[in-house]
């Protein structure tokens, strides 16, 4: 009999166009409506709840009510309708968070299912068959779309920088920036802003109210820029020895985007060469985005 993995149990559950939760050991639970999965969450990520508290726009308690509120009833899956009715939010903003939670946690859920063969396996997924989510059904996945989202958004991290050793371990801004001046993403500054030394990407997500993927990535990007510490070094500096890290282009100093100017050699860094113009940022940002579109 072949091994179940979690992928394969989803695409069978896909194609009964099942109806129920899928827990995957402690690290979260898919929920499918009629096939297609309509939410889901994971101990490493934050949720929907957490993310509308974190930015602000609703409270704890008014989540909290609304939970409760909506498990009490025959039918616990209108809690997010409640909240829409009570003003508290739109019906366009609980569709965004639940997009963003579910792609968020479904990445971190079956990444490892997806790897490359020979990855150790994870914990047996059990289903429950009607078990729905009490915030409701906002959004419908594809499963097939689902998985290509998650290689695409592995893909993404990897361009950035190619090594998993910063997922891990505590976030420690450079000393020392390598450069004159750097173009930060609002993100960015606000994980250089939250990190104290001991946060992994993943805790400075949930500290943020922050998307994990997002931070993830922004950690990556900030890494492969020099602005992260590489190794264990106290004093914050990058640790260029380390065999498991990827080399940057040249020992001379960052990448192109951090030392602009004529004296720069065109010829090493793979990534185009920009000025701190806003409007030169605007444009490569504008073009970044049209290009992922494609892809």
């Amino acid at each position: 009999m072949a091994t179940t993995t979690l992928d394969s149990v989803l695409t069978g559950l896909a194609q009964d166009r099942a109806t129920g939760s899928l827990r995957i050991g402690r690290a979260g639970t898919i929920f499918l409506t009629r096939g297609r999965v309509s939410y889901a969450e994971c101990t490493g990520t934050p949720g929907v709840e957490e993310l509308l508290t974190a930015s602000g726009r609703i409270s704890a308690g008014a989540v909290r009510k609304a939970r409760q509120a909506a498990t009490g009833e025959s039918d616990p899956s209108s809690g997010g309708d409640r909240l829409v009715d009570a003003g508290v939010l739109t019906k366009g903003e609980l569709e965004f968070c639940v997009l963003g939670a579910t792609l968020d946690a479904s990445y971190f859920l079956l990444g490892p299912a997806l790897a490359a063969s020979g990855a150790r396996p994870g914990p047996k997924p059990r289903f429950k068959d009607g078990e729905r989510h009490w915030l409701g059904t906002h959004w419908f996945f594809d499963v097939p779309g689902l998985f290509q989202e998650c290689r695409r958004r592995k893909a993404r991290l990897d361009r950035a920088w190619p090594s998993s050793e910063l997922d891990t371990q505590p976030v420690i801004p450079v000393r020392r920036i390598p450069g004159k001046h750097v173009v930060l993403s609002a993100l960015q500054w606000e994980v250089l802003l939250g990190a104290d030394t001991t946060a992994t990407p993943t805790e400075l997500a949930r500290r943020l109210g922050r998307p994990a993927y997002s931070t993830l990535l922004a950690v990556r990007e900030l890494g492969a820029a020099g602005l992260l510490a590489t190794g264990a070094d106290p004093t914050g500096q990058a640790a260029p020895t380390k065999p498991a890290l990827p080399k940057r282009a040249e020992r001379s100093g960052p990448r192109a985007e951090l030392r602009p100017g004529p004296g720069s050699d065109a010829a090493q860094p793979y990534l185009p060469q920009v000025s701190a113009d806003p409007t030169d940022v605007k444009l490569l940002i504008r073009l970044r985005d049209a290009l992922e579109a494609l892809q």
